[in-house]
């Protein structure tokens, strides 16, 4: 579950961490960038767990209104969303029960309020009107239902996003990766497996882990040389005049192109005037672009760094 994106993300935030709190001591500052990532495992084990929380609660309005209906002689209400066969899939993978008897991050019973909260989104939406409507009881029908659910109520909801960051500072940027890693995850499941249902693991390989720890090392036992290139790059202006972001942003960059020979140029470029725009200033995207394309091509033509790039347009 854990790709390069996020790597990259937290890598930023671990590195700025590490010279703001002067500690310099590095098997320290490694450990809290693993522990860092695992928790944002934990941030979607805990967004599939709020699907089944999501359920129960449901499946308790339904309870209640059930009885109503036959105690005052009304229509019995539809039992098609608490009977959803993806939801009952997923609230019975063995995977996800033993996560939360072993790690038990969030108790969505104990939050309750927050998970009552997403219930009256969900009934007062188009997506649960039509679905309770909609003579289609498919599988794929219920599975479909869940994912348009989560990216109309779930995704970009304020109070989820601010409830996540009370419960962890880990948290406060990673839930916009995270949310495209759980509509994956229901889009992925299959019937046929049952209870048995794969879900993300927390590293594809051993590979994107080793690419966390090799970057973060690289970047922090490099910073002298890497400050130089940014110095000569910006034609000996003083580095400490530059935005403090800007600068471990390229300095995690520059360790980049150098130590793995196998990401384009572009790519390593590209990902952080991402970042760059969305952690440091309104400028900084368009500095840090120039900047990064300047110190790479000075690295090939010097022979530091074995890698292609286009010609420089006049």
């Amino acid at each position: 579950m854990i790709n390069r994106e996020l790597i990259r993300l937290k890598i930023v935030q671990l590195t700025y961490a590490y010279y703001q709190n002067g500690d310099n001591n590095m098997d320290k500052a490694e450990k809290e960038l693993l522990y860092s990532l695992s928790k944002a495992y934990d941030l979607y084990m805990s967004l599939l767990e709020l699907i089944v929380a999501v359920t129960h609660e449901m499946r308790h309005r339904y309870d209640i209104a059930l009885a109503r209906a036959k105690r005052e002689g009304e229509s019995i209400p539809s039992p098609r969303f608490v009977d959803n066969k993806f939801a009952l899939q997923l609230e019975d993978n063995r995977q996800l029960i033993e996560h939360q008897e072993n790690k038990k991050v969030i108790s969505w019973q104990d939050d309750i309020e927050i998970v009552r909260k997403v219930c009256g989104l969900i009934e007062q939406s188009s997506v649960y009107t039509d679905y309770i409507n909609n003579s289609d009881d498919s599988y794929d029908a219920d599975r479909e239902v869940w994912r348009k659910i989560y990216r109309t109520v779930i995704e970009n909801n304020a109070d989820l996003d601010a409830f996540f960051e009370d419960k962890s500072l880990y948290w406060n940027d990673d839930k916009e990766i995270v949310d495209t890693f759980v509509v994956k995850t229901i889009k992925r499941f299959d019937p046929k497996t049952n209870d048995k249902q794969e879900l993300l693991p927390e590293f594809r390989d051993e590979e994107d882990r080793e690419f966390a720890c090799k970057l973060f090392r690289a970047t922090i036992l490099n910073s002298d040389t890497y400050h130089g290139y940014m110095s000569e790059a910006s034609r000996n202006c003083d580095i400490s005049r530059l935005a403090f972001m800007d600068v471990v942003i390229m300095q995690i960059a520059i360790a980049e192109m150098l130590t793995f020979p196998n990401i384009p140029v572009s790519v390593t470029i590209n990902e952080y005037v991402d970042l760059a725009k969305l952690y440091s200033t309104p400028r900084s995207g368009g500095y840090i672009n120039g900047m990064l394309d300047t110190i790479a091509r000075h690295l090939i033509k010097t022979h530091e760094m074995m890698k292609s790039m286009p010609e420089k347009k006049s």
